[in-house]
């Protein structure tokens, strides 16, 4: 692994960007390890829901999902491509299914509308990009890529938010830290 892989942690994204806070949690965690973080949003708005995201939301395949794609820059060197699906009934007509950036990030405006995470699962796989993923995150064909799953659960275990995050393997690290009791 590269010396500077970068090393990602969920948790900042997963609670709303504390008072105070410029209301962009990967702008701010870039910021706080002297680095410059930015996003570009290539698509949002409704779709129909893939396989495997229908099956992450409890969904059959091809509802309609509010889906925000990204491509994540870290010093201006595309790190991830992160696309967040939303359930259509909480996310359609608001901020969620624009391409305008949201004040205090999706999750605040989650809870804005009354959908607070409670519980979270990740699944990470790693296996050989596609050509667009190889375009977008400037690597090669040969370059494995890890993929993470994430599905955010509110506090009745009702999925409300589904990530499909893609990322050059070897330009990252995941952590996961666990409070015990």
């Amino acid at each position: 692994m590269a010396s500077d892989a970068w090393i990602s942690s969920s948790m900042p994204y997963l609670r709303p960007v504390e008072a105070g806070g410029q209301g962009d949690a990967w702008g701010e965690e870039a910021a706080a390890r002297g680095r410059r973080g930015t996003q570009r949003i290539l698509h949002a708005g409704e779709v129909s829901a893939p396989a495997a995201v229908a099956r992450l939301l409890g969904l059959e395949d091809g509802d309609t999902v509010v889906v925000r794609r990204r491509i994540m820059y870290l010093d201006e060197e595309p790190c991830e491509l992160t696309d967040s699906y939303y359930p259509a009934h909480i996310a359609a007509g608001t901020g969620l299914a624009g391409t305008a950036k949201i004040r205090g990030g999706a999750v605040a405006l989650l809870a804005e509308l009354g959908h607070m995470g409670q519980r979270v699962r990740e699944d990470v796989t790693a296996r050989m990009p596609d050509a667009r993923e190889c375009e977008l995150l400037r690597t090669g064909a040969e370059e494995p890529v890890l993929c993470l799953e994430r599905i955010v659960l509110d506090g009745a275990d009702r999925a409300i938010q589904a990530d499909l995050i893609t990322m050059p393997a070897q330009r990252q690290r995941l952590r996961y830290e666990i409070r015990m009791g």
